[in-house]
């Protein structure tokens, strides 16, 4: 308890452990801030306290959430959340919000979107800022992810910035992709990009309540139909369109249903498993872009100076002045 209290030191290795496996929720906040640190000392410790975690991990239904803008998000992940520890499933949520370019400041402010989620004993929710890494996520999110699997969290939500042309990257982190969208198909497949529409296991139609039937039904026919021009998923699996109120509380049931009819299917077909190892391979190749990133932009010689100057008077083409940076540093055999 002594190290628990003492909030501003870092802990030792056992005591990480020992308190996350016991879901000691002060311990697991700290964790996660030492997975986000840049300090190498924090990140030295971290990996080794992901690596004592590890055979702790992979039990837990990961579930990715994305939506258009003003789709309700927060509101049908509290829902959702609250509906899932009703049924006695400890929850973690993983809500990214978006960093300013400027400032590279977020709001985080999911915890205040979700108060009765966040006061609920079995859930757990971690606003994390997506900084500049691409794809709605934070660099991290995966990280954080074992964490919470390791301190017995079974279904875990992973929020997303919103829908772009990026938004991919949280794919290779989830066993399941729900797309929230709004009545009104019309105007959205036009502003819907092809790609996020065929990552999805699930297409929801949020704020059931506040449109009419009849514009809610003509949607589900919209999506249905716009899906079956896509071609077949790898994993077999036709997505589904429901409906859902988060004000209601209504479609939650038949929504978890479904994730678990895919969740069985893809098990029985080996999918599930083969597209976790795809996941963990595409995580060693983005870890190692991030690491030789990190260590070429470490410090900034002289002549980069100069060449960014070049480039910057529009004396040198940046793709030519890149080339000749990268031949500097890995020079070909």
């Amino acid at each position: 308890m002594g190290d628990t209290a003492c909030m501003g030191k870092r802990l030792s290795l056992t005591a990480y452990r020992e308190g996350i496996l016991r879901r000691d929720r002060v311990v697991l906040a700290r964790a996660l801030t030492l997975v986000e640190s840049r300090l190498p000392a924090d990140q030295e410790l971290a990996q080794q306290l992901l690596d004592h975690l590890l055979p702790h991990t992979g039990r837990a239904v990961r579930i990715g959430i994305t939506g258009v803008p003003g789709v309700g998000k927060s509101s049908f992940i509290e829902a959702f959340g609250t509906y899932l520890t009703g049924q006695g499933k400890p929850v973690a949520v993983l809500a990214v919000d978006p960093s300013s370019v400027r400032s590279r400041g977020s709001i985080l402010g999911d915890k205040t979107r979700m108060e009765n989620l966040a006061r609920n004993p079995l859930a757990y929710i971690r606003p994390t800022p997506a900084g500049q890494y691409a794809g709605g996520v934070a660099s991290y999110t995966r990280e954080s992810l074992l964490l919470c699997e390791a301190a017995g969290f079974e279904v875990i939500l992973v929020e997303t910035v919103g829908v772009g042309q990026a938004e991919t990257q949280v794919q290779g982190m989830v066993d399941f992709f729900m797309l929230l969208l709004l009545a009104g198909a019309g105007d959205e497949l036009q502003g819907l990009k092809r790609g996020i529409m065929e990552m999805a296991d699930m297409l929801v139609i949020t704020k059931a309540d506040a449109a009419s039937q009849t514009a809610v039904q003509a949607a589900q026919t919209a999506y249905q139909n716009a899906l079956y021009l896509f071609p077949p998923a790898a994993s077999g699996w036709l997505p589904p369109v429901l409906t859902a109120s988060a004000h209601e509380r209504t479609g939650l049931e038949e929504i978890w249903q479904k994730v678990g009819e895919f969740l069985e299917k893809t098990r029985e077909s080996g999918y599930f498993e083969q597209h976790r190892q795809q996941q963990r391979a595409d995580w060693l190749l983005a870890c190692l872009r991030q690491e030789l990133e990190s260590r070429i932009f470490a410090g900034q010689p002289a002549w980069l100076d100069a060449l960014v100057g070049q480039v910057s008077s529009g004396q040198t083409p940046p793709r030519l002045a890149a080339r000749q940076w990268a031949d500097r540093l890995l020079p070909h055999s």
